[in-house]
This record gives C-alpha cells, structure tokens and sequence, in this order.
C-alpha cells in the first residue's frame, strides 16, 4: 500500500508541474524527489546528466543554426515545395515537419512552418485542421526517429549496453522507416477528416464578421520574401554534415575505438555537436549574442531543465520500488509483453517528454526482462502527449488557424491531435514490430 501510494505522489507533482508547464515541470519535480529523500526516505539515484549534456549540445548547435539564417533557410525550401504542390498539402505538411524534426533532433520548428502550412490550406479551400494537426503530430512522432534526439541515444546507449549488436542503425532501420509510414497513415486518414472548409460552422461565423473576414482573407504568411546572406545555406550544409559525421561514426565503431576501447555514442554526439557548432559559428560569422535570442535555444533549455526534475524524481521512485514491481508484475509482463507500451503512453501523456519518459521506463522494462527488440519496436509510444492538448506546438497550431477548424473540444478530450495522434503511433508501434522481428 505505501508503495501505492508513493507512486500516486509521484502522479501529483508530475500532474501539478504539468499545469505549470516548462521550467515549472522540473523545479516542482524537485520538491517530489525532496520528499522522496527526505520523507518517504528512499535513496536518490543519479540526475540524468547524460541525457542533458546531450539535449544541451543539440541545441547549441541548433541554435546557432537559427541565428545563422540557417532554420529560415530550411524554411523557405519547405515553402516551395508546399507551394508548388498546394492540392497535396494534407500529406506534404506532415511530411516537411517530420523532415525538420529529424534533422534538428527537436519539434520545435514546427512553430515556423505552421503558419504557412495554414496559409495555403486556406488559399486552395482546405480544411487548416487536415495538415495542420497531422503536420503538429508528425513532428513529434519524428523524435524516435531522429539520431540527434536524446531519446534516440538514450535508448542506443542503454540498449547497446546490453547487446552489442544493437546499433544507431539497427534502431533507426526501425525506427526510421516505422515512423515514417505511421506519418504517411494519419496524413491519408487526415485527407477526409471534418466537414469541407466552406461547410464548416465556425468558419461561417467567423466570415460573417467584416473585421475577421478581411484578416483571414488578406494575410499571407511566408517566408519567401526575405533575402537570406550565403551564411544561411552555409550553415545548413554544416549541419548536415555533422549528422553525416555522427551516423557515420555510428555505423564504423573502429573511427571511435581508441586504445583498444570504444567512445560511447553518446560522448560522440555530444562532441560533434559543439565541434560542428563551433564551425559553423566561425565560418559564418554569426554574432554570439544572437544565439540564445532563439526560438530553439529557449525551447531546448527549458526541455533540459524539465527533464532534469522529472527523470531524477522518477528514477529515484522505480529503483526504490523495482523489486515488488518485478515480483507482481512480472508474470504479466511475460506473457504479453507489448503491454508495457502502455505504461510508456500513459507516462508520456503526463510528462510531455519523449526523453524523459524513456530515462524513466526503459530501466523499468529491461529490470523486467523485456527483450531490446521489443523496446525498439514499440519506441513510439513514448509519444503521448497529444493525449492531453496542453503541449505548447498543439496549443500554437490552434492558434495558427484563423478559421478555427483546429480546435480543442468542447469536451477537452475530442480535440484536433487525437485520432491522427493514436494513428500515428498505433501504427508505428505496430510496423516497428514487424521490421524489429526482421531487422534485428
């Protein structure tokens, strides 16, 4: 029973820390872990510097990449394809955000993109909520799937750990292609979600008034208009030769064996993202004091900060609590071992964290014996924040669509990211089954 009512403490500060959001989701988990300690006196376990370090170098990097023009040259090359193929965008928006999430490691560019996602919906009379909240969703089922995100390297470095066959590659021949096709699957269910744009109630409303009217029908978002410096393309090419240079270094251990013993991935990754940073920050000439002005840098600090408390608080309560959990659970473990995908959604959806719900659940399910080829299979149902519309690239495509058809329900639950959320990753659970089975 006081194991019971341990973990609905850990619910509490997890639940509260979410109202909060950000920042507030890590400090609040530090009160949870003080209590834990102090109270419940259980024995703090490691903060989860790794991951950190990891989330940090990414996003320096990153950021550098947006101060340099990098981002909004990426952008634009987003927009003409889009563009040039405004009939097909319910598919290719999806597909252009999860392109950008699994080249930066991180959703967040998705705030760029949206806008124009919703602009030429409108302009071809496409219901927004078709691409847009199928192009939010895809940028988040990208996170499993792209070699610069910590939950990617968390799950090489623990899996790694234990079977030294599993690779960056083996995961990402999972991971990539399952993920991909789960977007590809809510984009197609997306083309004939909700009633035609013309036909939609909250749309006619907003028409009827002569001030919304003009606003929805004049403004053009795009990002076409700007000239960008030669900087701009520079540094993209820089970025993507670092994560050539890290895959690369993945598939070729003996480039990382020194001494006869082999670098962690996770020490490489973090190594050539500040390397590469650092290159990109001398060769363009980008202004120091531009870089933390970001969108990117910002976002991925707070991320760090959050799964700072979140992970040390959690990690600290299962380590103390995983020998009755081995003992009870076990047995049901064993004979259906995909259940444990559930557990990783329903923490997901409290936490809103790819990677902290990985660094909480993935000792969880080895300490129960479950195999590496199911954790890889089922990798992404660590996503499950859409659950709960209170992730900020949900709440701002809501806000992106002026004719409303991106909503929140009246009902909290029957909201724009539901079914194209648990498409996507039922799906991508459900092929990363059968390609791990193959794969590895």
């Amino acid at each position: 029973m006081l194991l019971i009512a341990q973990f609905l403490f850990l619910l509490l500060m997890l639940y509260i820390g979410s109202r909060k959001g950000g920042v507030g989701l890590g400090v609040i988990s530090g009160i949870g872990l003080l209590i834990e300690v102090f109270i419940f006196r259980m024995t703090p376990t490691s903060p989860p510097v790794t991951v950190m370090l990891i989330i940090l170098a990414v996003v320096t990097c990153a950021s550098i990449l947006e101060a340099a023009g990098g981002l909004k040259f990426m952008l634009q090359i987003a927009e003409r394809v889009l563009r040039r193929n405004p009939k097909h965008i319910t598919l290719l928006g999806p597909l252009v955000t999860y392109a950008m999430t699994f080249m930066l490691g991180t959703g967040h560019s998705v705030y760029s993109v949206m806008p124009i996602i919703g602009d030429i919906a409108l302009k071809n009379k496409i219901r927004p909520e078709r691409p847009m909240a199928a192009a939010s969703v895809a940028s988040q089922l990208a996170i499993t799937a792209s070699p610069l995100s910590a939950a990617v390297v968390y799950y090489l470095t623990q899996l790694g750990g234990i079977d030294s066959t599993i690779t960056l590659a083996s995961i990402l021949g999972v991971s990539i292609p399952a993920t991909l096709l789960g977007t590809i699957i809510l984009s197609l269910y997306s083309m004939r979600r909700g009633v035609e744009l013309e036909d939609d109630p909250e749309f006619q409303r907003r028409m009827a008034d002569p001030i919304t009217r003009k606003q929805i029908e004049e403004t053009t978002a795009t990002s076409l208009d700007e000239i960008l410096p030669a900087s701009a393309r520079h540094s993209v090419y820089l970025f993507m030769a670092a994560i050539a240079t890290i895959v690369l270094v993945a598939m070729m251990p003996e480039l990382r064996t020194i001494a006869g013993k082999a670098i962690k991935m996770d020490a490489i990754i973090q190594m050539m993202m500040l390397a590469f940073g650092g290159l990109m920050l001398l060769l363009t000439n980008t202004p120091v004091k531009k870089v933390p002005e970001g969108v990117v840098f910002k976002s991925g600090l707070v991320a760090a900060i959050a799964i700072f408390g979140i992970a040390w608080m959690s990690d600290t309560y299962f380590q103390h609590a995983m020998p009755v959990f081995q003992s009870s659970i076990k047995d049901m473990v064993n004979q259906h071992p995909w259940t444990i995908a559930f557990a990783m959604f329903t923490v997901s959806v409290v936490i809103n964290s790819q990677a902290a719900t990985a660094r909480m659940m993935l000792p969880v399910a080895l300490g129960l014996g479950l195999s590496p080829q199911l954790l890889i299979a089922i990798m992404p149902s660590v996503y499950g924040y859409f659950f709960i519309p209170n992730y900020p690239s949900d709440i701002a495509t809501c806000n992106f669509d002026s004719t409303g058809t991106t909503k929140i329900g009246k009902y909290y639950f029957n909201h724009s990211f539901m079914m194209p959320g648990l498409i996507g990753v039922i799906s991508a659970c459900c092929i990363g089954y059968v390609l791990a089975s193959i794969i590895i």
